[in-house]
């Protein structure tokens, strides 16, 4: 069963009664005579009553809407959630709304190596909305039609999202680091009218060139009807618009009101088998689970908030959770360890950030860096601090409050891309213990289950939610009979979703996330597809096969192997590992290459042909190789003797150089 960690932080009387999440207790009370004594009473309510719970939130929120809904719920099984029939809004109207209230106010802040420092006012940020979306009409984009951009972290694409939102049209992004055969593996699933793309931009001091590449896409994308580029020079092709000469129209934001359900953007999570998954979230959902996710953030208007986080991870998309509370959003487009590993954290004390969140393999290169923010910069600002991506282990805990400040809420989440949301995060006003994620989400009914389906606490299980959230997938992107879909999160435990973390949850409701439990990589809260790893190494002449394995687990960072049969009895030599290392970086993308690349003789294989990725990954991580895999259902039993030598070898070196740590 689950001891009680160390406590590490407790929020003062002050900062728990004057919380965003206290003043909806309070509101409960008063509006529904709903009283509850702590979070687990409140939690268990929001659950256990989805349907008002929910409608609470629009309440308490006051979300606005040209048609307001007949019922919260039509239909309640998963998949295939219906919420909020007959009502229409627009999510570009709720986050654009502050403009009325403090017009003059910096809505976002754009730090960038490419183009310097920006600054949008909100009456600035509705103009520039207004007038592309302005300029998307004139080319002839229409409710439905599909915008996909490769862009960073930055105004630009924050205002290209919007103003394709505004018009009905689906948004679906890319980061400017992937490879050209990646981008396209997206977005020709869903068959774009108009790409925007920045044609080149420095990262760690160093310019990268991305016209070629950026031409490539275009011309492997039949259905576009006009490209845009965000130029570093004024030399564009025939027909290609410049994004500077877009945004300087002076008309009015005429926003297109659509159902709840209406498609808002596609992101894409990892398939274990064949291409990514282009994962379809709706307006109302993403809009309402973003103001629940607020209560478990803390956040107001007030708030100077920014995640370090790239254009490609969902943590992009989850910054608007701040902008919709009419928080300034502090954006950074930087090399986070150039000129050196304190970069972050001097923005964050100019920026005088007031909430702060990174991914775990960001706060674990600063402990291993050695460096110590409090004592080079003011910190005073900064009152929370949040971190996702990976687990954040008991030595990050210690860092934050050692090493960057003793008085801040710590308050790590996890969830995931494919629901835009997280499942388990913080509680503002309840401690913070060592290594431990303080609670369930507000609204999600999510449990830790054995093998046998049976609810466990104080135990390591599957994470699964067992009621549906607004924010879910509405379908993936050409998966016309559900099919993916399902087998994705419902073949396990039927009418129940599967989300592919090991995680235990205490008595109290906390919790901690122990790594994936399935195949997918997850390298510094990016996380792929091990099929694009093979597409882009097995189309080498030197490699027949592959394997590749992310050995990410509590308390480590991503450890990717890649295993390779080559052709022709070659033998591995760095030839032929430089050639697999850029066939990944030019194909995928830098931050998939391995760690460690080993040759073998044959791919271990089910009867029906797959690759046991699974298998191999929880051998590679200590469990017990009988335990792992039926024998009987291999294909080629006798590859498997030679990965149980390779674990023990490698299990035995990593717990030496952790020894010696």
């Amino acid at each position: 069963m689950s001891v009680e960690r160390e406590i590490l932080w407790s929020p003062s009387e002050n900062r728990s009664t004057n919380t965003m999440l206290a003043k909806y207790k309070s509101w409960l009370s008063s509006e529904h005579s709903l009283c509850f004594d702590d979070y687990q009473e409140l939690w268990e309510w929001s659950v256990d009553d989805i349907e008002f719970f929910w409608e609470t939130i629009w309440n308490f929120f006051d979300v606005k809407a040209s048609k307001l809904y007949s019922k919260v719920l039509a239909k309640k099984e998963m998949p295939g959630t219906v919420w909020f029939p007959g009502s229409e809004l627009n999510y570009v109207d709720q986050l654009l709304r502050q403009k009325e209230i403090t017009p003059y106010k910096i809505a976002v802040v754009s730090q960038s190596e490419t183009f310097g420092r920006v600054e949008l006012t909100w009456t600035e940020l509705y103009q520039q909305v207004a007038s592309v979306a302005d300029q998307f009409k004139k080319v002839g984009l229409e409710r439905g039609d599909r915008v996909v951009a490769i862009l960073p972290n930055s105004t630009t694409a924050l205002v290209a999202f919007l103003a394709t939102a505004s018009l009905g049209g689906i948004w679906s992004l890319c980061a400017p680091d992937m490879g050209h055969v990646a981008v396209l593996d997206r977005f020709k699933q869903i068959k774009p009218k108009i790409l925007i793309a920045q044609d080149g931009y420095i990262y760690g001091g160093k310019k990268i060139d991305r016209k070629a590449i950026t031409y490539t896409i275009m011309e492997n994308l039949p259905t576009l009807k006009q490209t845009i580029i965000l130029p570093l020079s004024d030399d564009l092709p025939k027909g290609v618009l410049n994004w500077k000469n877009l945004i300087n129209s002076v008309v009015d934001l005429e926003t297109e009101q659509v159902p709840f359900d209406h498609p808002l953007w596609i992101v894409y999570s990892s398939g274990t088998t064949g291409n990514p998954k282009p994962i379809v979230h709706g307006h109302g959902g993403v809009l309402l689970v973003a103001a629940a996710q607020s209560l478990n953030m803390d956040l107001t208007s007030q708030d100077r908030f920014s995640w370090l986080t790239s254009s490609g991870w969902i943590m992009w998309n989850a910054q608007w959770i701040a902008l919709s509370r009419g928080a300034t959003v502090v954006m950074f487009d930087f090399a986070p360890n150039f000129p050196d590993m304190l970069e972050v954290w001097r923005w964050v004390d100019k920026e005088r950030l007031t909430y702060f969140g990174a991914g775990a393999a960001f706060f674990l290169s600063c402990l291993k860096a050695g460096i110590e923010p409090i004592n080079n910069f003011n910190l005073d600002d900064l009152i929370s601090v949040g971190s996702t991506g990976s687990p954040l282990s008991s030595a990050g805990y210690k860092w934050i409050y050692n090493s960057v400040k003793a008085d801040v809420w710590l308050a790590p989440i996890s969830g995931g891309t494919d629901l835009a949301a997280a499942f388990v995060m913080g509680n503002p006003m309840d401690v913070v213990r060592d290594g431990e994620m303080q609670a369930r989400a507000l609204g999600i009914d999510v449990h830790s289950f054995n093998e046998k389906g049976q609810k466990i606490i104080g135990e390591v299980g599957e994470l699964v939610c067992t009621k549906p959230i607004p924010s879910m997938p509405l379908y993936f992107w050409g998966d016309y009979d559900n099919k993916r879909l399902i087998s994705s999160y419902y073949d396990t435990y039927p009418g129940v979703w599967r989300h592919g973390d090991w995680i235990e949850f205490t008595p109290k409701g906390g919790s901690v996330i122990y790594g994936r439990s399935d195949a997918t990589i997850n390298r510094k809260g990016l996380r792929l597809g091990s099929s694009e790893i093979y597409q882009a190494v097995e189309e080498l002449g030197e490699v027949q096969d592959s394997l590749v394995v992310d050995l990410e687990f509590l308390g480590q960072e991503s450890f990717m192997i890649l295993f390779v049969v080559l052709t022709n009895e070659k033998l591995l030599n760095d030839t032929v590992s430089n050639a697999i290392n850029e066939s990944i970086r030019s194909g995928v993308s830098a931050r998939f290459i391995p760690n460690q690349i080993v040759q073998i003789e044959e791919v271990p294989r089910t009867m029906s042909g797959k690759k046991l990725e699974v298998p191999i990954k929880r051998l590679l991580l200590g469990n017990d190789p009988s335990e792992v895999v039926n024998i009987d259902s291999m294909a080629n039993p006798k590859s498997f003797d030679w990965f149980k030598a390779f674990a023990d070898a490698y299990l035995s070196k990593r717990n030496e150089e952790s020894n010696n740590l």
